[in-house]
Formats: C-alpha cells, sequence, structure tokens
C-alpha cells in the first residue's frame, strides 16, 4: 500500500513516482510506502493552499470554531484509531500513543476558543473624538514540518491554532511515520473545513526546502534536530518568512540529597525510556548531588530491571526504536560510553524482548560517573540511553545545566522549597519541572526553549501560538461631525 498526499481536501499523487519505505519498527519490515513530493508537487499544494486562504481568512470566527469543535468531536471518538497508527509506524506502546493523541487533542480543544484568543483591545477618545483599536489578522499560507517522534502531537501543537486563526495550511510530516498525518487531514475534511485550507505533502529534503523557498508560504514551524532547526531558521528568513524552529535538547534532572529518591528513581526511569527515550522532553542526564548516588543509582537500576521491551500492541513497556539505522546510531553511543570509561549499570545492546527478532530493538541503558566530556552526555542520542553525573553540591549542578548547550528542559528533585525556587530562577532553561520530569506545558501555555533549542523567538501553542500565526494591526479612526474640519499641516498630537 503507497500513502499519498492530501490536498484540496482529497488524496492526491502529485506528479513525483518516487517513494520512501515505512517500517513497522516492532517488526523491521517494510509495512507501506509512501509518496516523496517533487519541488513542483510542493507549489502546486502551495498554489490550492492559496487559493483557499483567501476565503477562509475571511470566514467568521464563529464558523472557524465550529469546524474546530466538529473535529475536536472526531478526534475523540476515534483516538483510539489515531493511537494504532502511531504505534504501528512509529513503535511506541499504545498507551503512550494514546496520551500523545490526548496532549494533541487539548490544543485542539484550546483553538476552539479562538474567539476569546484573537480578542484585541478598543480605546475610545485616543485624542478628541479619535478612537484607536487592534485587530490581529491571518498571514495566509503557514507550512508546518514535523518529526516521527510525536506523529501526532506535534502537528497537533501547530495546525489547529493556525486555522482557527483563518490560515492555510500545508503540512510537511516525517516520512518515517505519515500516517497520523492524513488520517487527521481525513478528519478535517468530515469536520467540514473547506478544500484546500489543510493539505499534508509527504517528502524529503527536496519538499522541505521548496516550503522554504516558495514565496506564498508566510510561516514556517518546525521541530527537529538542532542542525536542521538551524538550517530552516536561516534558510527561512533569508527568504522573508517567520520561522519558529524547535531544536534538540539535552535535559537534566538534579536530584538534591533531600529529595524523595523513590519518586525521583520513577521519574528518572519513566521520563529517561518513555518511547524509547525519543522525545525531545526526554530526561537523558540524572545530576545527582552528593551523597546520594549509590542510593540513586541503585533504585533506578532496580527499577529498570522491570522494564518489558517489546511490541507496543503487547502490552510492553517500551517499544523498539523507529528505524534500524536509528537504532545502530544510538547503539554505537552505547559503546562509545562505554570505551570513554563510563559505569554501564545497565547496557541494553542485548535486550530480551516480546517481539519480533527483526525488530528495531535496544534496551534500556544506564551509565554511572558519567562525565561531562563523553559523548553520551554532550550529544542528544534520542534513545533508551540515562546517564548519571555526580556533583558535590546545588552550585556545581546549577553550572552543570547552564553550561549545556540546550535549553528545552530541565527538572529539579527537592522538598525543599527555597531551592526550587532558586532553581527556577536561576536556570537557563525554557521550561523548568518541580518534582516533575517532563515539564510539559499545558495547550494554554507555550512549549519551547532556551538557547541552541529554539530559534525564532516565539514557542509553539498558547497565547505565542497564535501570535505567531496573525499579525497585528492597530487602527485609529475619526469619525468627523459638521463642526470639525480645517488646514493643519502639524504634526499630529493630542488634545
Amino acid at each position: 500500500m503507497t500513502i499519498n498526499h492530501f490536498v484540496g481536501g482529497k488524496s492526491w499523487t502529485g506528479s513525483s513516482i518516487r517513494t520512501g519505505d515505512v517500517f513497522d519498527p516492532a517488526t523491521g519490515t517494510v509495512a507501506e510506502s509512501v509518496l516523496l513530493a517533487s519541488a513542483a508537487d510542493v507549489g502546486q499544494a502551495v498554489e490550492i493552499a492559496a487559493a483557499a486562504a483567501k476565503s477562509w481568512k475571511d470566514a467568521s470566527l464563529a464558523k472557524r470554531s465550529a469546524v474546530l469543535f466538529a473535529f475536536r468531536q472526531i478526534m475523540h471518538e476515534r483516538r483510539a484509531e489515531l493511537a494504532a497508527v502511531v504505534t504501528a509506524q512509529h513503535g511506541k506502546v499504545l498507551s503512550d500513543a494514546a496520551g500523545e493523541v490526548q496532549r494533541g487533542l487539548e490544543v485542539v480543544e484550546y483553538a476552539c476558543g479562538i474567539p476569546t484568543l484573537i480578542r484585541s483591545g478598543f480605546s475610545e477618545n485616543v485624542s478628541t473624538g479619535v478612537d484607536s483599536y487592534a485587530i490581529r489578522q491571518p498571514l495566509g499560507v503557514v507550512a508546518v514540518i514535523s518529526p516521527f517522534n510525536f506523529p501526532a502531537m506535534v502537528p497537533l501543537w501547530f495546525v489547529p491554532i493556525a486555522i482557527a486563526a483563518g490560515n492555510a495550511v500545508v503540512l510537511k510530516p516525517s516520512e518515517k511515520d505519515p500516517g497520523a498525518a492524513v488520517l487527521m487531514a481525513e478528519w478535517f475534511a468530515e469536520a467540514g473545513l473547506p478544500e484546500g485550507v489543510f493539505n499534508v505533502v509527504h517528502g524529503d529534503k527536496e519538499a522541505v526546502d521548496a516550503l522554504l523557498d516558495h514565496p506564498a508560504i508566510k510561516a514556517v514551524s518546525f521541530v527537529g534536530s538542532t542542525p536542521i532547526a538551524r538550517y530552516v531558521y536561516q534558510r527561512g528568513t533569508a527568504n522573508g518568512k517567520r520561522v519558529q524552529a524547535l531544536g534538540g535538547a539535552k535535559n537534566h534532572m538534579v536530584v538534591l540529597p533531600d529529595a524523595d529518591l523513590d519518586l525521583a528513581a520513577d521519574a528518572a526511569v519513566n521520563a529517561g525510556f518513555g518511547s524509547a527515550g525519543e522525545r525531545c522532553m526526554a530526561i537523558s542526564v540524572v545530576v545527582a548531588v552528593d551523597p546520594i548516588g549509590d542510593a540513586l543509582v541503585g533504585r533506578i537500576a532496580e527499577r529498570m530491571a522491570g522494564i518489558k521491551t517489546g511490541d507496543g500492541r503487547r502490552g510492553c513497556d517500551m517499544g523498539p526504536l523507529v528505524t534500524g539505522a536509528h537504532r545502530d546510531k544510538v547503539a554505537s553511543y552505547v559503546a562509545a560510553g562505554v570505551e570513554a570509561g563510563a559505569t554501564a549499570m545497565v547496557d541494553g545492546r542485548d535486550p530480551v524482548v516480546d517481539g519480533e527478532p527483526g525488530g528495531f530493538w535496544l534496551g534500556p541503558t544506564l551509565f554511572d560517573h558519567v562525565t561531562p566530556d563523553m559523548s553520551i552526555y554532550t550529544d542528544e542520542i534520542f534513545g533508551p540511553v540515562l546517564s548519571v553525573v555526580r556533583v558535590p553540591g546545588y552550585d556545581d549542578a546549577l553550572e552543570l545545566v547552564n553550561s549545556s548547550q540546550y535549553g528545552n528542559g530541565t527538572a529539579i528533585f527537592t522538598n525543599d522549597g527555597g531551592a526550587a525556587r532558586r532553581f527556577q530562577h536561576e536556570v537557563e532553561v525554557g521550561m523548568v519541572g518541580v518534582n516533575v520530569p517532563i515539564p510539559v506545558p499545558m495547550a494554554y501555555y507555550s512549549f519551547g526553549g532556551w538557547k541552541a533549542s529554539l530559534f525564532g523567538d516565539t514557542h509553539a501553542h498558547g497565547l505565542e501560538g497564535v501570535h505567531f500565526f496573525t499579525r497585528g494591526k492597530v487602527i485609529t479612526s475619526r469619525w468627523l461631525d459638521p463642526s470639525h474640519g480645517g488646514i493643519n499641516l502639524g504634526f499630529p498630537t493630542q488634545s
């Protein structure tokens, strides 16, 4: 079976005959193929979106919110179907896929409130008989380029808000697991969204570059690795586009000596190995503040022994990695950690799994006595590898976190309110958890990091998302009555 594009309200093949393989990660076999768009295909899709944007921007707020409400209802009723597609193509276990869908649904629900979210201010008599007010208008056609690790949730960070704000959207999902994007596009059509307002174009770098270069694309939202985020930002802004490019991460979890170590160990395992570590918000570094290192590492290792790795459709705890190439890359980091002298408390390179032998398996891995010069510490591994770094005190932990090139998410585990408050104030990271290992904000706040974890000034969803997909306009008006008028060439002033 070949997965087609979805353009103009229907399945669409375009002109390119190039295809890519879509694997079932739990078996290692090719399950489907996906069309890969040419630059000409992208151009045609953008033209269709541009034509649709002209009328959609004039649709009433009531009409836009009604479509979002209808889409929300369809997604709510059929979310198990969407989760199953995510598991089949990405590999994460069904419960994790269901959680991803739920978090995406929360953004849809937020976008349903667009009449309130887009409301601006009005000031009467800013000068005598003169009123001033602000409005926000859609940009036109916007592009969303989403990663493989959250094929449902990440598109839903952007698409519902962009559509609610009156834009047309061209989504380029990851070619590794494109099925979720097409299913959601079908649901939007079923919800009454006009043809061409939401389009899905599959592809590789050729499609990405075509979106970044096309003059009708006014804004680009991207999530992926830092090198590609930097590339998208530089090429997109060079072409005059508004860009929010969310990059990589190396998230630290600081554990102070007064913390509940059982809670901290549970959190480290859950945040380090959920979705096989393929999360930009995964905890990949535990910073153990003396003298609790031995006790904390022991608790983490003990909990890891109970993790069941296998096919996500069989009730396992952790599934495979998304591709064989990625599995091999992550395994090479495990080898590098051993070679560098870190202590491999748990080595996941030869796991016992509940699944087919050809699946892209790698078990949970735990390193102790990791130092900041090791590649397992410096690089974003994006797999089930957890490193423990030991430090003598709070100041050393803070310096370690703030010295990282990344600033996506971090967490601190402590029972000391003063220490927690100091940490949240001093740490140079965009999202902070206090006894919460994965501090992903709710839909009405905004998601995004600092430093090399974000290129651009605007975070995803929340009010920042609404502002990203709209532009402001301020109107100053005066309605003259017959007693006013006359010539005055002076600079206008208040009176």
